[in-house]
């Protein structure tokens, strides 16, 4: 036997029988209550069993403050907390905003954000009913709308029917917030006529003059605790009442709906009728090349060819209409704008901005500035249908046509009177006396004549003609 061999003896005698070493590991006997030995890693178990259990406690806190945090953000709205001292003043004329509690948010609806609703009128007097029952009916909260009005050169009574429907309206259960109405002329001269208004030649200095208008109105009426500047046309015939809400739940700086208008059967039923929401194309920047500084190029006409693709022409009556589409010029029928667009310097122009006006250069400026201008080609509101000078003269056509075929009609009813009255119909006896008469006759042997009856009328178109060229005679 080995040295070796020995001192291990010794050491095990030492040490006793029930007591074995096992190195790294220690031996548990378990057999007593599983039936099989197991081996727990030394290393493992000593240091690290204290922090096991407070990893088993930190876990779950870390987890509660995540889901706590979570729903706190979708539920409260975090805004400063810094209010100065007014102590000393007079509150009644000294105020305070924080204007980051007023950046618009997409559900502004549920943190009583207001909206200033900006209307521009002009001889729109005969739409303000139709106006106003929508109005009735949005389904925003009415104590949250501002309205802002801007009445100009108007001929009709614009002024007395708004004043008549803003006090019913007022007196309703359910009246509208803050209302201004301003009153001032721009020396727009030109009409108010379909034709007038569309008409090529008074596009850019019809645009300019809006734009001035527009920006007037949102500059007095817009407040600091405004988050949200709505533009809309009174004249808009059809309108979900939950206009507000849909667009406003896109979360986008600037957003416009769809917009169509109907049109009478003879004339195809429906048609787009904004064609200033659009992408820019190649062709739109190489026209704008080509243009005085001074142009303004403008959609829907021959004179100005720019191939680009329009929001109005993207409509599926069965699309989805939550599907956007990124513009760059936009139509100012309905415009729902976040009022840090207007804070911050965008404006409508009322020159020649990239060789465009009023709300397509009001698209294309907000996105030169970094905000999110956007469409939805599937959301349709419809505009009122405006004859044009052409419609109105077919108009008149069908109208006269009508009376025509009216009178047509009588004297045919009275000859078809006199004729029964005074002529004997034979047609069914003759057919009955003809078979008696030719009973006895072979037919069979008699050929059946045809006569080209074609050109008979037509022998008078020669006698003008300097020619000796006539028409065949004809003898039957």
């Amino acid at each position: 036997m080995s040295t070796f061999r020995k001192t291990q003896q010794q050491q095990q005698q030492q040490q006793g029988p029930s007591s074995i070493q096992i190195t790294p590991y220690d031996y548990n006997d378990d057999t007593k209550t599983h039936g099989k030995p197991s081996f727990t890693p030394k290393n493992f178990l000593v240091p690290f069993g204290h922090i096991r259990s407070i990893r088993d406690i930190l876990i779950p806190v870390v987890i509660f403050l995540v889901i706590l945090f979570t729903v706190a953000t979708q539920f409260f709205q975090f805004s400063s907390t810094f209010v100065p001292k007014l102590s000393g003043l007079d509150t009644n004329q000294v105020q305070f905003f924080d204007l980051a509690n007023y950046k618009g948010d997409p559900y502004g609806w549920q943190y009583d954000e207001r909206v200033l609703f900006c209307v521009p009128l002009r001889d729109a007097a005969a739409h303000l009913p139709m106006f106003f029952n929508h109005m009735k009916k949005l389904t925003y909260p009415h104590n949250l709308i501002d309205l802002a009005f801007l009445v100009s050169d108007s001929s009709d009574d614009t002024m007395g029917e708004l004043m008549k429907h803003l006090e019913e309206v007022q007196k309703s259960q359910q009246p509208f917030g803050q209302i201004e109405i301003f009153e001032k002329d721009f020396g727009q001269v030109i009409g108010q006529g379909f034709s007038d208004r569309h008409g090529f030649a008074a596009q850019g200095p019809r645009r300019k003059l809006m734009a001035r208008a527009r920006n007037w109105l949102w500059t007095v009426a817009i407040k600091p605790h405004h988050s949200y500047v709505y533009w809309r046309d009174a004249d808009v015939e059809t309108v979900p009442p939950t206009i507000l809400e849909d667009l406003m739940h896109h979360g986008k700086d600037v957003i416009v709906p769809n917009v169509w208008r109907p049109l009478p059967d003879w004339l195809g039923n429906q048609q787009p009728y904004d064609l200033n929401s659009w992408q820019e194309s190649d062709g739109g920047l190489q026209l704008a090349d080509t243009l005085d500084e001074d142009a303004c190029i403008v959609e829907g006409y021959v004179e100005y060819q720019t191939w680009r693709p329009h929001l109005a022409y993207l409509r599926d009556p069965y699309g989805d209409p939550e599907v956007e589409m990124d513009l760059d010029g936009i139509g100012g029928v309905s415009i729902l704008t976040k009022a840090k667009v207007f804070r911050t310097g965008s404006h409508f122009p009322a020159f020649s901005f990239e060789k465009h006006a009023e709300t397509e250069a009001f698209g294309k400026l907000s996105k030169r500035m970094g905000y999110s201008v956007v469409g939805l080609p599937h959301y349709v509101i419809w505009h009122i249908y405006e004859p044009s000078q052409d419609d109105l003269k077919h108009m008149e056509w069908m109208a006269s046509e009508e009376v025509r075929q009216q009178e047509e009609l009588k004297v045919k009813n009275k000859y078809d009177k006199v004729w029964d009255k005074a002529y004997k119909d034979v047609q069914g006896e003759w057919s009955k006396e003809r078979i008696k008469f030719l009973k006895n006759t072979d037919m069979s042997k008699h050929r059946k004549i045809q006569v080209d009856w074609e050109g008979v009328d037509d022998w008078h178109i020669d006698e003008g003609q300097k020619n000796e060229k006539k028409l065949a005679d004809f003898s039957p």
